[in-house]
């Protein structure tokens, strides 16, 4: 797979809801484009995208994966992408690192709330996009009303180029509204077709849609303009000129139809991807930061020096460590040094590899555009830049959404605690979408993650990869306590033993803050009545106080702490007695300022069809939810609305047995509430029950 320049390099992602078809596309891509000689099936497991265990298990997409191909004399990088919730966070990082991106819409249930987001991520990186409405073969399949949909959710302009010849059963080819052409596929997926004459029937319609595209195209250019205004009708080259143009431009969004399971509108969409999604040379640059004067860089193709961003870590427990990058500039070959900027370290490069899924194909020599592997580096992790020489050049990191969910891991066996660290220490680096901590208080190894499909991927995981077990326990909300109002007090610690004793005074206020400020310390102390050496003791002092709260043990927050008087004793006071000085005076004085507990709020979006939405809106009003609004979608309402987390840690259940399965929903984390009296009152006898044990 050689390629000369990037101008002939496409790097584009396929983003949908799962379930969509985006793993299927990919697999009959693969077979069009020779790279295998069958087309793999997510139901059976067969596929080369989808090889990790877990998903093979689950038959969803959990790590976005890459495949390179060949096509009419260009190199395609495809990038698989998840469309579950649960892991959307490697959808965004992937969108990164290309230029323009697939958008599958599923012509049964058109778009869904996975969707809706993975389309923010790409409007985020400025991408072109192409739609290609599949499974137009299935049942309940409607073209148009996918159409209606996409420009309804997106607030776009759809651009149909090819139109369906027949729907469900019938369907059987597309027509080229470009070319004029009809083509007809057989009942076997080999893509094969034969040209034909456009349907009666259908003359109407495509004589509509036609006119639509040429006014639309016609519109990039001047000449254009004026050649249609004349009367005049453009040619296939002018016409696919406009449509690059307008689509690298977005000023609409070219719109194709298919079946990737029978192989229908599969290599024309790889055309699409050449003809109407920008190469490297056109709009891929990434601006890095310049930690010497932090100045923004824009790092181009036509730069000499190799740069490149790695974009996705995997843990093979054969090959080690692969890391997979993207060319910005530059070129690399084998057996040579790079300089990784981050860490400040050099790395041996010994053999590079294009990515096909599961295998992986040896190269010698990479180009500005392309996207490849590497295996057994020893520092380089996700996010890191690589240089060709030593460089003070860094790329930004992608921001991925924070962890909603946390559980407690314990593992079954005592003598498995030191595997479980080092297997969840390797599994940070693959999915950076995962947090490991330890509770301070209760000394708990907390797994934190999108949901819980996401923490039982990562134990499933740990399990397969690193040969352990471990329970989860019941996901902990993440309370916490502040003060509503402001109280004043003093704390005194006085300790007379046989030696020199242990003196600290302290006079503190305490303020509330507005939610979300955290914790201010303000040093009022005037002629020295609490020497300045011992302040930093009095701040460190009701700093770890708060983190254990007053009420149920939960950290206080959103406090202003103001020290504004004391006493010391020359020879008795110490860092220690003030800091114990400035605990007591916490304590005491938090309990006057009236404290409440404070939970988690999060923002969720439901899609139920049509005949539960009384049951889902009755439900989450139970749950303390607030409904925000409820949409109609074509399939159903999209309701959304703002819920405590403790009434929604296992909600998934539920709604599938509210919806028959046919509900789905989307969660992140918005703000912090005060809790009602009468459940906060519950809240904190059981902490108190709980620590009696203890």
């Amino acid at each position: 797979m050689n390629v000369s320049s990037p101008k002939n390099i496409r790097n584009v992602a396929f983003i949908s809801h799962g379930g969509a078809g985006k793993t299927s596309l990919v697999e009959t891509i693969l077979f069009n484009a020779k790279a295998t000689n069958r087309i793999g099936s997510v139901d059976n497991g067969t596929t080369i995208m989808d090889f990790d265990p877990v998903e093979i298990e689950k038959k969803i997409s959990i790590n976005a994966k890459v495949a390179t191909i060949e096509w009419k004399k260009h190199l395609l990088n495809i990038l698989d992408t998840p469309g579950y919730a649960n892991f959307l966070h490697e959808t965004k990082v992937a969108l990164s690192a290309v230029g323009g991106a697939v958008v599958i819409a599923s012509a049964i249930t058109g778009v869904k709330a996975e969707t809706e987001r993975v389309w923010k991520f790409a409007e985020e990186f400025d991408l072109a996009k192409i739609i290609f409405v599949n499974k137009m073969d299935k049942e309940r399949a409607d073209f148009f009303r996918a159409l209606g949909d996409i420009e309804q959710s997106f607030g776009v302009t759809p651009l149909p180029i090819f139109l369906p010849i027949g729907k469900e059963n019938s369907f059987k080819g597309i027509v080229d509204l470009v070319k004029m052409k009809a083509y007809i596929y057989p009942d076997e997926p080999t893509a094969e077709f034969k040209e034909a004459e456009i349907p009666a029937e259908m003359m109407d319609e495509v004589e509509n849609y036609r006119t639509k595209l040429v006014e639309a195209v016609s519109e990039t250019d001047d000449e254009l303009i004026e050649k249609y205004l004349e009367g005049e009708e453009l040619t296939e080259e002018e016409i696919k000129k406009g449509l690059r143009e307008g689509t690298i431009a977005k000023r609409f969004i070219p719109v194709l139809c298919g079946s990737a399971v029978k192989n229908i509108g599969s290599k024309f969409l790889l055309e699409a991807i050449i003809d109407y999604l920008p190469s490297p040379l056109e709009r891929e640059y990434k601006i890095a930061i310049d930690e010497k004067t932090g100045e923004e860089v824009p790092v181009r193709p036509e730069d000499e020096n190799f740069m490149a961003f790695v974009f996705k870590t995997f843990i093979d427990p054969f090959a080690g460590k692969l890391t997979i990058f993207r060319v910005y500039s530059g070129e690399l070959t084998t057996d040579s040094e790079i300089y990784n900027s981050n860490k400040g370290e050099y790395e041996k490069v010994n053999q590079l590899y294009l990515l096909q899924g599961k295998n992986f194909i040896k190269t010698d020599k990479l180009i500005a555009g392309q996207i490849a592997m590497i295996n057994k580096l020893k520092y380089t992790t996700t996010f890191d830049t690589l240089c060709g020489k030593k460089c003070t050049l860094k790329f930004k990191p992608v921001e991925v959404p924070e962890p909603v969910i946390s559980f407690s891991l314990q593992p079954k066996s005592k003598d498995d605690e030191d595997k479980v660290s080092n297997g969840l220490h390797r599994l940070m680096e693959e999915d950076i979408g995962i947090r490991v901590g330890r509770d301070e208080q209760t000394n708990e190894l907390l797994l934190s993650g999108m949901g819980q499909m996401h923490i039982e991927v990562v134990v499933e995981k740990l399990k397969e990869k690193f040969k352990v077990d471990v329970e989860l326990k019941t996901p902990k909300v993440p309370y916490k306590e502040t003060i509503k109002f402001s109280a004043k007090g003093q704390g005194k610690y006085k300790k007379q033993t046989g030696g020199r004793g242990q003196y600290g005074d302290v006079w503190i206020e305490l303020q509330p803050l507005e939610r979300g400020a955290g914790f201010e310390f303000e040093d009022k102390i005037v002629g020295g009545v609490v020497p300045k050496q011992y302040i930093p003791a009095v701040e460190k002092g009701i700093r770890e106080a708060a983190q254990e709260g007053i009420l149920a043990g939960y950290p206080m927050v959103d406090f202003k702490a103001i020290l504004y008087d004391g006493s010391y004793h020359s020879v008795d006071s110490s860092e220690l007695a003030f800091k114990i000085a400035a605990s007591m005076a916490f304590k005491k004085v938090a309990l006057e300022a009236k404290p409440v507990l404070l939970e988690p709020i999060m923002n969720i979006d439901v899609f139920v069809p049509e005949d539960a939405v009384g049951t889902v809106l009755g439900d989450l009003n139970a749950r303390r939810g607030r409904i925000i609004n409820v949409e109609p979608q074509i399939t159903g309402q999209h309701i959304r609305a703002q819920v405590p987390m403790a009434e929604i840690l296992k909600y998934a259940p539920d709604l599938r047995s509210m919806t028959g399965g046919r509900g789905m929903f989307t969660m992140e984390f918005s703000h912090y509430e005060e809790v009602p009296t009468h459940i906060a009152e519950k809240i904190i006898a059981q902490a108190k029950a709980e620590k009696e044990k203890e």
